[in-house]
């Protein structure tokens, strides 16, 4: 898969505009200020084609990446507590639209922070895609952030904390080094 050819296609703010599920979509999902953004530009090797926002809930739109043939889905991210009840309301008509629509879904890419317990969103969500029997796996994203002490000690916790997923699915990510980029790439590549 060729990332360099990947381009911003659309963003989505109710499910009625989402468009038929036609090429492969692997899907980014995660709580608000995970590093989704962050994530999707380091695979793209490009500094700024997903939006970063150091604001916490600012993408409220599912946006649609065209990377080769395939389609890359920046979900919402969720769990953000300052969102407005008509605003938490519409992401989730946006986000169980999504979910329902017979998607082409052929990975999740769930992120969860490396630097703590993930939360009860984190858990939940998680929950979800094991009941929507939807293959995933977890990306635990900000790993530069910690010390070799703290990252190995985070290492240990976090396969336990996440043990109903099998720890070959658990990938450090950073996307500053660029630590489990390429691990991430070759998962991607195999599932499509």
């Amino acid at each position: 898969m060729n990332y360099n050819l990947a381009k911003f296609e659309r963003a989505y703010g109710i499910s009625s505009q989402l468009p038929q599920s036609q090429s492969p979509e692997i899907v980014f999902s995660g709580r608000s200020n995970v590093g989704k953004s962050s994530l999707l530009n380091k695979l793209f090797n490009r500094k700024s084609l997903a939006r970063v926002s150091s604001v916490p809930g600012k993408t409220v739109t599912i946006n649609f990446y065209d990377v080769d043939k395939c389609k890359f889905v920046d979900l919402p991210g969720y769990g953000y507590a300052k969102l407005s009840r008509s605003e938490k309301d519409r992401f989730g008509e946006l986000m169980e639209g999504y979910f329902h629509s017979d998607r082409n879904i052929k990975l999740v890419v769930q992120l969860v922070d490396m630097r703590h317990k993930p939360s009860a969103d984190d858990y939940a969500m998680i929950s979800f895609l094991q009941e929507m029997n939807l293959p995933f796996i977890i990306a635990c994203t900000k790993a530069d952030k910690l010390k070799v002490k703290e990252y190995e000690k985070r290492s240990r916790e976090i396969k336990q904390e996440l043990d109903m997923v099998d720890e070959n699915d658990i990938i450090p990510f950073s996307s500053q080094t660029g630590l489990g980029a390429d691990e991430l790439k070759a998962i991607i590549e195999k599932s499509i």
